[in-house]
């Protein structure tokens, strides 16, 4: 099985990914570090800010990387922001049986609410070493943007709320 995390900046992504890994034993390929690994080896001239060129560059290789997984019946977790709205149109259906996918979105009045916690939490697995351009206002953007992209795409969402309770069942 592949389980494709995915949502906006400070969402819980890999914290989420590492709850899976821990639960079941899968793997986890996370796209910041394929990204930051293209990005130092000089594999790209594209930066960490490029975030939709880097969708582009990351996801044709991820993609490719998940079907092998699959014809090798092995389980994979993919986390990472740079998972297109259109995944499913890299697959063909006999691919897309093996692949869930979530979404991970903060609704507005959770982060208005909760924002201190948004940024208490940034770096309980990842080491953000600069956190200056998360902001409320890009945290309400970024997340409004995902949610209205789910919904376009048709795409699975986990809608946190109220509480942050993200339980992600195989």
């Amino acid at each position: 099985m592949i389980v494709l995390i995915t949502g906006a900046s400070h969402a819980g992504k890999t914290a989420a990914a590492q709850k899976l890994l821990e639960k079941y034993k899968f793997p986890y390929l996370s796209l910041d570090l394929l990204k930051m690994g293209l990005i130092r080896s000089g594999n790209t001239s594209l930066t960490p800010e490029d975030d939709n060129e880097l969708t582009e560059y990351l996801w044709p290789i991820a993609s490719e990387m998940i079907k092998t997984a699959i014809e090798n019946g092995q389980n994979l977790i993919v986390e990472g922001c740079y998972i297109p709205f259109d995944w499913k149109s890299y697959f063909s259906e006999e691919y897309l049986k093996h692949i869930k996918y979530y979404c991970i979105v903060l609704s507005q009045s959770y982060i208005e609410e909760h924002f201190g916690d948004v940024k208490k939490f940034a770096n309980v697995i990842e080491q953000r070493i600069d956190d200056t351009y998360c902001t409320k206002q890009t945290v309400l953007k970024d997340n409004a943007y995902y949610l209205d992209m789910c919904r376009k795409y048709g795409c699975n969402y986990i809608l946190i709320d109220r509480e942050y309770d993200v339980n992600i069942a195989l």
